[in-house]
């Protein structure tokens, strides 16, 4: 830029370089230009400038057409001098602006664009300008660019003429008037207005409406008030053409302007059309979002604010008649007006404030939140001009106030306007307002009226503003030391304010009513010296501590002690002991029971009357308030209770004999017994009702001793507490509620008492009573849980009675023997619910064995040690460790019963000890040998037990234990397993059911199932094997022969141990996907678990001796497939396959082994089964073994399955009964039809894996199925193909088009199926030529079969002929052969067939749209041969 500006470049010299350049270089040059003029101006000279000049000019009309922005760029320079140097500009401007002559564009635009930025320059040129522009308007009717130019250029001559005179003082010649353009100005604003105003053009109509607006200020006064009545009705009319209603409301409120500023009397006859457009304007929905529409209702409101110059009366009374309106939108826009016109029209509205203030009423009883948003709005801008000091401006204040204290929107209820206003909004507006007239103009009229609105319960969520606002007013008063700080509450019925401010402000919970707490305690130490003259001192001290806790968490008894402290400190007893308390807070006066109606608060009540009532002195008082409180109390509910409690236990505190003479007097009252009735309806009722009045006066009974002088309590415990609470209590009727009060009451008492034998000696003689009452509780509870809340209730009160400790550990010891529950503990996920458990029970064991006098069988050995000896490899330190405890603990058991002595040392069982130290770190093999060494001293008896229960340690939680049950168990076996052979059935059939419940935490342990089950399967063979051997030897000798029958048992008796393999097979192969699946899944899958579930299938087979079908799947791969969750499926699928094959006798098992998997919760193993079946019924055994119902059963309810590869396999199955078992296709023709006829319309297929399935299945099944059973579903089936054949993938369009083939056969002959061969013609003709091979296979045999439905010899001829799959075809040559016979035979279908190939240019393929572009041109090409001929 300064290369430019301080090389001294030519005019000529630059022009020859702009002319090389192209625009947009041209565009950056006048841009820097512009940029130096704008910057350097007073630093260039005259010729520079002159120069600068001619150039721009020059630039800006070069070309004819217009080229934004070049020319704009050259117009902004003559622009930007223009401001300094205008007389060369306007020299060089009006050689281009000749009469006559229609001016270039930028012309035009630079004078308009002139005459904003040099106002005082322009005008004096502006007479000129305007008598050489106005012949032009004429000129320029039929361009519209140039005359919407001329139009806004107008308008900006106006706006610069309107300037200049409101600046005279300003402006180099003071002596211009408006006169001096009226003539010139009206001319244009004629021809404009009569000609152009109503133009079908929108964007014309609202250039001309805003030129007409700023015209009229300059219009003289007399041709104005002609006008008047055409231009309003004119502008008016364009609301309703026009979308965007700115412009025309901004010209408008211009013309009104001018009207009043001449003083026009016409005006006031076109009144009623202007309020009712404006009014219908103002209340349009205003979109923050969009500032168009806040324009408009911004110069709506200004039309208004300018019609109350003129027509005051008029226009107020309007407004307050539309506010009586019911309809929400009327109102809001009526309101929003009467907003505007008190904030800007004062004068005006002075004399109406009483009138509006009574009409503001109606709005104010409006239940639309959207009304009462408006409302508030109007009431702040009353508030502003002296409204509120009225007579009746408090229910304004009134308003604002309740509105504070609106509760939350109902969260569930769904809002149906999106426009609409929340409660929450609402008020959080309503504090905004307050705040607001608090700070500004509500000094005189808030204070002290704010302060009566918070006692009303219908305040109460309006108390943090309320406080807030208050807070403001009283400091500043009291820093004033003005005289109304000082409040007299007498006057007007309020004396009883400053004694329930106290209660009211510190109510029980501080987060409530929007965060009270702070606020409340803040106003109560402004308000101090009004409530109580000691008061200021005293919480000066108090109360900043507890503001700061309120930083973190404030519970009620920081705020009850607030108010426990304060009555006797500020000399409350006298109006807190009084009648006046009871009688505000429960009859006369209903204002503090509803505040206090929330349950918590109400608790907290009782607890403040407690507290006055200890600093009473009047026992009379104290007697009839206690009697209150027992009357009015909502017994049933059980945090009131609680609160009359503790408020009776305070009073006890300093009047002990009073109440408990009270308690006694209600015990005996009318309220115990029973209300008569004739038939005893209410008797369940009223025996409820009871019950909770005897929870009260039990709990009651626990506060008093709680809390009574303990030099007056150990005298009243037996005789008056303990004997009255035993009257109401019976624990086989006591209901939870009045147990567990009860259980608190005793707690209570025997805190009270532990606290007074510390000073003196006490013999509680019915400690046994209660101690038994408390056992009876826990005894009554089920066990089958053990966290009950009265056994919880229980154990707490007991441990925290120190007067009772001795009888804690048989309460324990009574809950660990009656529950069943420490078992399931052992083998908790968590390690310290599993410590605590492990931890228990060595306690008791060793409490048992220091214990044991009868010396009898020890029968539950067995089952001990196998669910604790597992816990001896727990993963958690303390467990492996007091686990050991556990195991020495027991095998010494055993030995007492064996008959050692209690001294007796075992070599084995010492060697145990030692052990628990190696655990803290512990080796593999020292865990596993701990494990198997363990269990040598069990007898052979408990064997079966210990077995079976070390079955269900290989489900544990703990994979360490897991595998420890494994290793006990393989040893196990081969030490111990002689003795076990009878029960080999039972183990495989527990080993079975344990291997179905494994889960992804236990399965890295399968490998030693997989063992374990190979050692059964050995043990149970090789039995019964040796056993058939044994009997043959032994019938060696003999004459004896075996017939047939006794041979065929002992045979089918030897083949059903083999035959357990099913199961085995079952639940291993459903194993392999599920640790595949689960494995995939985690975040560090175990890769190896899927593998061993493959090898123990694979052990299983080779233990079965299916060598066929192990070699099978060994050529096949078929274990590589199942080891990976990508090819599981194929992998299950070769193992059926092999076993139909080469294992075909034992399916029956396995099916039926595999079916109630089908219905597994996993997805995993229902695909695993479905896969199986699957190909099953790609076999002919299968309908051989009878199977075939079976499985077409379970593949037909799998269609229906939740998980889409499941789907999908089921329609493989069906499909695949074609290959297995065609003779049965058509007895399952129904059901096959119509489950692949759903697979097409599968919508939960991302991968369209189902609908391949199916097109593919029916194709197969197409093949055998009869026509009768196809006849009716033809068209149907083609149309749910049809979409298929332009699919992007490859597989969907080969299987769809060879479908299609495969159903023709079916259309032979129907002329309904001939005409949707003609509509997919063109499609397959076209596919012949795509970029898959087998797609176009696909479509010759489609074409070629389909051949005789056409309806052409010819067609047929050459598509038999031509289209083979193994022969290759000229695209070329085929399609215009195959035209020529189109257009002889089917004339008629000419223009459907090239309306079908042009949606083909669109396509996907390229070779698709090039055959499509061919097809149409060979047509049209052998069309006009034909045509010509003819």
């Amino acid at each position: 830029k300064m290369f430019v500006y301080k090389a001294n470049i030519t005019r000529p010299l630059l022009v020859s370089v702009c002319d090389a350049l192209a625009v947009g270089h041209r565009v950056v040059i006048l841009q820097t230009i512009e940029l130096i003029v704008s910057c350097r101006i007073e630093e260039i000279d005259t010729p520079k400038i002159k120069g600068v000049i001619s150039l721009a000019s020059e630039e800006m009309t070069r070309s004819k057409e217009v080229v934004p922005d070049w020319q704009q760029a050259a117009s902004n320079i003559l622009v930007a001098i223009g401001n300094k140097h205008i007389n060369d500009i306007m020299e060089e401007i009006l050689n281009k602006f000749q009469p006559g002559v229609l001016p270039h564009f930028f012309v035009v635009q630079t004078l308009a664009s002139l005459s904003d930025s040099n106002v005082y320059g322009m005008v004096p040129f502006l007479n000129a300008i305007l008598g050489t522009m106005l012949p032009m308007l004429s000129m320029a009717k039929h361009d519209n660019m140039k005359w919407c130019l001329f139009k806004c250029s107008l308008r900006h001559f106006s706006n610069s003429i309107l300037e200049y005179l409101a600046n005279l003082d300003k402006a180099p010649d003071p002596t211009v008037r408006k006169d001096t353009f009226s003539s010139e100005i009206y001319t244009a604003y004629d021809t404009i207005f009569n000609n152009w105003l109503q133009s079908r053009e929108p964007k014309l109509r609202l250039t001309v409406a805003e030129a007409v607006g700023s015209m009229c200020h300059l219009i003289a006064s007399d041709k104005l008030e002609e006008q008047i009545p055409k231009v309003i009705p004119a502008i008016v009319s364009l609301y309703k053409k026009n979308h965007e209603h700115f412009i025309i409301s901004k010209s408008l409120c211009q013309i009104l302007e001018a009207s009043i500023n001449v003083g026009s009397r016409v005006l006031e006859t076109q009144l009623d059309t202007l309020l009712l457009a404006l009014h219908q304007q103002v209340c349009a929905p205003v979109d923050y979002s969009d500032p168009p529409t806040v324009k408009n209702h911004n110069e709506v409101l200004r039309c208004f604010s300018v019609l109350a110059i003129a027509f005051p009366d008029r226009l107020v009374m309007y407004v307050l008649q539309k506010l009586e309106n019911s309809n929400e939108r009327s109102r809001t826009g009526s309101l929003s007006v009467l907003r505007h016109l008190i904030n800007s029209t004062t004068s005006t509205m002075e004399s109406k404030k009483l009138l509006i203030l009574t009409s503001i009423r109606q709005p104010m009883a409006d239940h639309s939140n959207k009304v009462k948003k408006r409302v508030v709005q109007v009431i702040s801008a009353m508030a502003h001009h002296g409204y509120l000091e009225l007579e009746g401006g408090e229910i304004l204040v009134r308003f604002i106030v309740q509105h504070c204290a609106l509760p939350d929107t109902n969260q569930g209820q769904k809002p149906t306007d999106p426009e609409g206003v929340t409660n929450e909004s609402l008020r959080e507006m309503c504090d905004s307002a307050l705040h607001l007239l608090t700070t500004t103009v509500g000094q005189l009229v808030l204070w002290p009226k704010l302060l009566y609105y918070l006692t009303p319960s219908q305040y109460s969520n309006a108390t943090t503003p309320l406080c807030k606002s208050l807070i403001v007013l009283g400091t500043k008063k009291r820093k004033n030391q003005e005289a109304s700080f000082n409040i007299n509450f007498k006057q007007e019925g309020r004396w009883n304010i400053n004694k329930q401010c106290p209660i009211r402000c510190v109510k029980s919970f501080p987060y409530s009513c929007r965060h009270h707490g702070a606020p409340s305690l803040s106003l109560l130490q402004t308000l101090s010296i009004n409530i109580h003259p000691k008061a200021e001192i005293f919480w000066e001290n108090e109360i900043p501590p507890l503001l700061s806790l309120l930083e973190g968490i404030v519970n009620t008894k920081i705020r009850f002690s607030f108010i426990q402290s304060t009555i006797p400190n500020l000399g409350f007893q006298g109006f807190f002991c009084s009648d006046s308390l009871h009688k505000e807070a429960f009859n006369n006066d209903v204002q503090l029971t509803i505040v206090f109606n929330r349950v918590h608060n109400r608790n907290f009540l009782y607890r403040c009357i407690g507290a006055t009532l200890q600093q009473c002195f009047n026992k009379e008082v104290v007697k009839k308030q206690l009697q209150e409180v027992l009357l009015t109390a909502r017994h049933a509910d059980a945090v009131e209770r609680q609160g009359v409690a503790m408020g009776i236990g305070l009073c006890a505190n300093s009047h002990l004999e009073g109440t408990l003479a009270k308690l006694e007097e209600f015990g005996k009252s009318e309220v115990f017994k029973k209300s008569p009735s004739i038939f005893n309806l209410l008797k369940e009722r009223n025996d409820v009702e009871v019950e909770k009045v005897k929870s009260t006066l039990i709990l009651s009974y626990g506060q008093v001793a709680f809390n009574a002088p303990p030099e007056k309590l150990l005298n009243r415990i037996d005789q008056d507490i303990l004997r009255s609470i035993s009257k109401h209590f019976n624990t086989k009727v006591l209901k939870l509620q009045s147990r567990n009060h009860l259980i608190q009451s005793v707690g209570l008492i025997a805190k009270a008492i532990s606290n007074c034998v510390k000073k003196q000696t006490f013999t509680f003689s019915r400690k046994q009573e209660l101690i038994t009452v408390m056992l009876d509780f826990i005894k009554a509870e089920p066990n089958d849980s053990l966290r009950s809340p009265v056994r919880h209730l229980v154990m707490t009160t007991c441990a925290e009675s120190v007067s009772c400790l001795s009888t804690v550990f048989n309460v324990l010891c009574v809950c660990c023997i009656s529950s069943q529950h420490i078992e399931s503990w052992l083998s908790s996920p968590q390690d310290h619910e599993r410590e605590r458990a492990v931890t228990v029970t060595a306690h008791i064991l060793a409490y048992y064995l220091d214990n044991l006098t009868s010396m009898v069988f020890f029968h539950n050995l067995g089952a001990l040690l196998g669910r604790l000896s597992p816990r001896c490899s727990d993963p958690h330190p303390p467990v492996r460790t007091a686990a050991i405890d556990c195991v020495y603990t027991l095998l010494y058991t055993q030995l007492r019963y064996e008959g050692f002595s209690l001294d007796y040392k075992d070599e084995a069982v010492e060697s145990l000890l030692p052990l628990k130290e190696q655990l803290e770190n512990p080796d593999h093999s020292v865990l596993y040998k701990t494990c198997s060494d363990m269990t040598k001293r069990l007898p052979q008896q408990q064997m079966t037990t210990l077995v079976f229960m070390l079955f269900e340690g290989l489900v544990d939680s703990q994979t360490n234990c897991c595998r420890a049950s494994s290793v006990i168990l393989n040893t196990l076996l081969k030490s111990r397993g002689a003795g076990l052979q009878d029960k080999v059935p039972e183990m495989m059939e527990m080993l079975h059911v344990r291997l179905q419940s494994i889960t992804e935490e236990q399965v890295s342990a399968l490998h030693e199932h997989v063992v374990l089950m190979a050692n059964l399967c050995n043990t149970a063979i090789e039995q019964k094997k040796m056993r058939l051997v044994k009997e043959s030897m032994m019938r060696g000798g003999s004459t004896k022969v075996a017939t047939n029958h006794p041979l065929a048992v002992r045979y089918r008796s030897f083949t059903a141990w083999v035959n357990t393999l099913s199961p085995a097979v079952k639940c291993i192969s459903l194993r392999c996907q599920s640790c595949a699946s689960r494995g995939n899944a985690g975040k560090s899958p175990p890769c190896y678990c899927y593998r061993v579930a493959a090898d123990a299938l694979r052990i299983l087979l080779a233990r079965a001796q299916l060598d066929e079908v192990m070699k099978r799947l060994d050529e096949d791969n078929a274990w590589d497939a199942m080891r990976e969750l990508s090819s599981h499926i194929t992998g299950v699928t070769l193992l059926a396959r092999a076993i139909a094959k080469h294992a075909g006798p034992r399916l029956p098992a396995i099916v039926e082994s595999l079916c109630p998997s089908l219905n597994n919760i996993y997805e995993c193993h229902r695909i695993t089964v479905t896969a199986f079946f699957s190909e099953l019924l790609n076999h002919h055994v299968v309908t051989e073994l009878m199977l075939i119902d079976v499985l077409m059963n379970n593949m037909m309810e799998r269609i229906s399955d939740s998980c889409c590869t499941v789907r999908m396999l089921a329609v493989r199955g069906l499909g695949n009964i074609a290959e297995g078992s065609p003779e049965k296709v058509n007895k399952y023709a129904k059901e096959l039809l119509a489950a692949m006829s759903s697979g097409m319309e599968e919508k939960d297929d991302p991968g369209k894996f189902i609908t391949l399935e199916a097109m593919s299945g029916l194709s197969k099944v197409l093949l055998y199925l009869d026509k009768k059973n196809v006849h009716l579903l033809v068209v149907y089936i083609f149309m749910k193909i049809k979409p298929f054949l332009e699919s992007e993938n490859d597989d969907i369009r080969c299987a769809s088009i060879r479908l299609m083939g495969n159903l023709s056969k079916f259309g032979s002959g129907e002329p309904v199926f001939k005409d949707q061969i003609h509509n997919v013609l063109v499609s397959l003709l076209l596919h012949l030529v795509d970029p898959n091979p087998e797609v176009v296979k696909a479509c010759k045999y489609a074409m070629r079969v389909c051949a005789p439905v056409v309806g052409s010899e010819q067609i047929t001829t050459m598509f038999q002929t031509h289209l083979h799959e193994d022969k290759n075809l000229h695209y070329g040559e085929f399609i215009n052969d195959l035209t020529k016979y189109l257009i002889q035979d089917f004339p008629s279908m000419l223009n459907f067939y090239h309306i079908s190939v042009i949606q083909f240019f669109k396509s996907n393929w390229p070779e698709v749209r090039a055959g499509a572009a061919m097809f149409i041109g060979t047509l049209s090409a052998v069309d006009h041969q034909c045509v010509s001929a003819k």
